[in-house]
């Protein structure tokens, strides 16, 4: 009776401390990310703004269905961060999988999948083959999310389709960008205030058609507003930042000075510059011209902060095309396309979370950036021409005739030609010792500030040596295209929408949020050769090793029971 009283009393206790464990672990519980590159740990920035939502965050993945393996691991790795969401956002975070369509009648469900489109999640057609016996169908998959917060919506890609690039290492690449999509998409919803962006005009910038999504791009994601420089005493402070989108016009010594003493406050600039005035336009009127140097008389500006546009464009072998026509067949001109070198694709540096993972980038008439040394100031290049490039100085010819003829590989030796830098420190103004006493009184009488010599450590400012670089091109049937678009090869979206983002969130405070753009997942494929020569150790290994600690435990457990009962019971 005490032996079966002295049992029971064992199982109450053990009993207990498994209910008391799992109260405790309920409450308080730890996760470990063993992984080398700590995929499954979040960035510090998205932990906090994860613990501080004051409502509920829904976000609705369309990855729920009969998959091809590529994306079933990316459904997989969009589940596991958003159970790492989850952990921080507690109550006020939830996540759902939804097959798009499902249950839908056709009308409806096109509807819907419209409606996806709307919001920025563009379809996915595959390939897939259903059974072994049948033939391959296609398959239309939506690879985003919607994330909800109160009454705003924001749609979200999941997959970074990057062009040229290996399958694995794209879904590698879109797996890396998981928690920066999610965290900025719940960052924009969850703002209080949108930052001030200034479009400045005044000297001939981009204000037509031609920029048409850029500036919605701007209204989308930010409070816009449009600046005209000479018409107004100083640059408002409550400007986040300032964008000049490729002026055209000279800029006089007391716009510069309006400039200098922004930046000397703290004010953040996006410059897209064009060195020359050479543009397609010029090309459709005539076979050839001549492109000059525009003169904007920024030169000592940009150099004072610690950057020179070289007066030169950039040719490349790697680049854009553009339609030729190349013969006749009766009436009917044949047109072929060809790559037009001054055209040339860039190449992100991945340097910096500004350009990491990002694809090709188009540019038009670009033009090398040399970096000026300056030890207050940290020049990042963002990016850069191919590999076989070269330049042509201004005034430069630009004829068709380059197009028509095989290009010399050996006058191509200049590689990595820098194009788009960010400078970030203190940066000293160019007025320092050349004061106009008459501008700058009446600066300071404007404004209610002093005139500074010097501005905070924390300045930034990015420099493009290409302003097409967020234009647009126009097609006569769909009318403005997304930037990086080519109207003549319609079926590839180049980067520069997303690095033109990526460009205004960093400089305008989001640059917390970025750091989860630095994540890089590694992809460790087995060695094929290996495994042929090592299978059958491997397999019983494997089949052995298990059973093999079965009966050693079993082993242990036995010789460890007959020495506690070798005396009997008592």
């Amino acid at each position: 009776m005490a032996t079966r009283k002295k049992y029971i009393q064992r199982a109450i206790t053990i009993v207990g401390l498994l209910i008391v464990i799992n109260i405790v672990a309920a409450y308080f519980h730890g996760r470990w990310d063993l992984t080398t590159e700590k995929r499954y740990t979040l960035t510090r920035n998205t932990q906090q703004m994860l613990k501080q939502l004051d409502s509920p965050v829904t976000v609705e993945v369309f990855l729920k269905g009969d998959y091809p393996a590529s994306f079933r691991q990316l459904a997989q790795a969009t589940s596991d961060l958003l159970e790492e969401f989850r952990e921080y956002g507690k109550q006020n975070f939830q996540f759902v999988f939804i097959n798009p369509g499902q249950g839908l009648s056709d009308s409806a469900r096109m509807k819907f999948l419209g409606e996806l489109t709307a919001q920025g999640i563009m379809p996915f057609n595959m390939k897939v083959q259903q059974d072994a016996n049948q033939s391959y169908a296609e398959q239309l998959i939506f690879p985003g999310a919607l994330v909800k917060y109160k009454d705003k919506t924001i749609g979200v890609n999941l997959l970074k389709n990057q062009g040229g690039q290996d399958p694995m290492q794209t879904m590698s690449n879109s797996e890396a960008l998981l928690e920066y999509q999610f965290a900025n998409a719940i960052h924009k919803l969850t703002e209080k205030e949108k930052p001030l962006v200034g479009y400045m005009l005044g000297h001939g910038e981009s204000l037509g058609i031609e920029v048409y999504d850029a500036l919605t791009t701007l209204q989308q994601n930010y409070a816009l507003d449009t600046l005209t420089l000479q018409s107004t005493s100083f640059i408002p402070r409550d400007f986040d930042l300032v964008l000049f989108a490729k002026p055209s016009g000279t800029f006089s010594e007391n716009d510069k000075l309006k400039i200098d003493q922004y930046v000397m406050n703290g004010g953040k600039v996006l410059w897209f510059i064009d060195e020359s005035g050479a543009s397609m336009d010029s090309l459709h009127q005539r076979s050839d011209f001549f492109a000059f140097d525009k003169q904007l008389n920024l030169e000592d500006l940009l150099f004072k902060y610690g950057v020179r546009i070289n007066q030169n464009l950039i040719m490349d072998l790697q680049s854009d095309i553009v339609p030729l026509v190349v013969g006749n067949v009766g009436d009917r001109p044949q047109i072929q396309p060809v790559p037009f070198p001054y055209f040339p694709f860039l190449m992100p540096t991945k340097a910096h979370p500004i350009v990491k993972n990002l694809d090709l980038v188009l540019s038009r008439f670009a033009s090398s950036i040399d970096t000026i040394k300056n030890e207050s100031v940290n020049k990042t290049i963002l990016l850069t021409s191919g590999r076989n490039s070269r330049t042509t100085r201004l005034p430069a010819q630009i004829s068709w005739d380059i197009v028509k003829v095989q290009p010399n590989v050996r006058e191509y030796k200049q590689s990595f030609l820098p194009t788009a830098v960010l400078l970030e420190g203190k940066f000293s103004s160019l007025f320092h010792h050349r004061q106009d006493p008459v501008a700058v009184k009446a600066l300071e009488q404007a404004s209610g500030k002093p005139f500074l010599e010097a501005g905070p450590q924390d300045g930034k400012m990015i420099v493009v040596s290409d302003g097409d670089l967020i234009a647009n091109a126009v097609s006569r049937k769909d009318g403005p295209l997304q930037m990086g678009i080519n109207e003549f090869n319609p079926g590839f979206s180049f980067a520069n929408k997303e690095f033109f983002l990526n460009c205004l969130e960093y400089l305008s405070g989001n640059s917390g949020i970025m750091e989860a753009r630095n994540k890089e997942l590694t992809i460790r494929l087995l060695d094929a050769e290996k495994i042929k020569k090592e299978k059958s150790k491997w397999q019983a290994i494997c089949f052995l090793v298990p059973i093999g600690l079965i009966l050693v435990f079993a082993t242990i457990f036995q010789f460890i029971r007959q020495r506690a009962y070798a005396g009997g019971i008592k």
